[in-house]
């Protein structure tokens, strides 16, 4: 199945491109095709991508995807295996960027909490923002948080509550991309959703993504 990105931006011309598979939500992730053709200009058409990415040389979160449908999404690690290049994927104004990291951090990932259930034997679930699942025996953890995962094992090697005075970045709406400290948190109710301020910035809560204690974990987008 295919989908015309007419508003693809990523180039002046629609683009016939692959529709985005895998754990992130279809309309919030980014297909492998896509990222080696139009973004990081490694094939000049989908014939020489698909070589590529059929090579296993387009590693996601640690592991080779060789599925030009798969769909890479917010704070993904992209690793390109013949050039050595590390990605992390960030937000920006208008749709999600490639940010260059350096090979250490590409060994980490940010997922924020966006669910927990208690299952049996004490075990808690915690639900991620990337679609994926893990089980924690502490109920330490809650929605809005972060965990930070090492990669490829994806255990949980640091933790940081969504709590003010944190560094955080907007995922979402038009101030996404941005990052400072959390200065408020103002509750939601039956009729408003809760809001957060960060500096001068005030946006959904929903739309924050917390990075850091004192500084983010993460490189982030310059000037950010």
């Amino acid at each position: 199945m295919h989908t015309k990105r007419i508003a693809a931006d990523y180039g002046k011309k629609p683009k016939w491109v692959v529709t985005p598979g895998g754990p992130h939500r279809k309309e919030e992730s980014i297909p492998i095709l896509l990222i080696v053709r139009d973004i990081l200009k490694y094939a000049d058409n989908s014939r020489e991508a698909r070589r590529i990415i059929n090579e296993g040389l387009i590693v996601v979160d640690k592991k080779p995807r060789k599925d030009l449908k798969y769909g890479v999404g917010l704070m993904d690690v992209v690793e390109i295996l013949k050039t050595k290049e590390y990605f992390r994927v960030l937000p920006g104004k208008k749709r999600y960027t490639l940010k260059k990291i350096e090979k250490k951090e590409s060994d980490i990932k940010p997922c924020k909490i966006i669910g927990k259930t208690l299952i049996k034997k004490g075990l808690v679930q915690l639900n991620l923002h990337d679609g994926s699942n893990i089980l924690v025996d502490d109920n330490k953890y809650k929605p809005r948080d972060t965990v930070i995962l090492k990669l490829p094992e994806r255990k949980i090697n640091d933790w940081i509550k969504f709590d003010k005075g944190n560094v955080a970045m907007i995922v979402r709406g038009r101030h996404s991309g941005e990052t400072g400290k959390i200065d408020e948190i103002f509750p939601g109710s039956a009729i408003h959703k809760s809001l957060t301020t960060m500096g001068d910035l005030q946006t959904l809560t929903e739309y924050i993504f917390v990075i850091g204690k004192d500084k983010p974990l993460i490189a982030v987008q310059d000037g950010r």
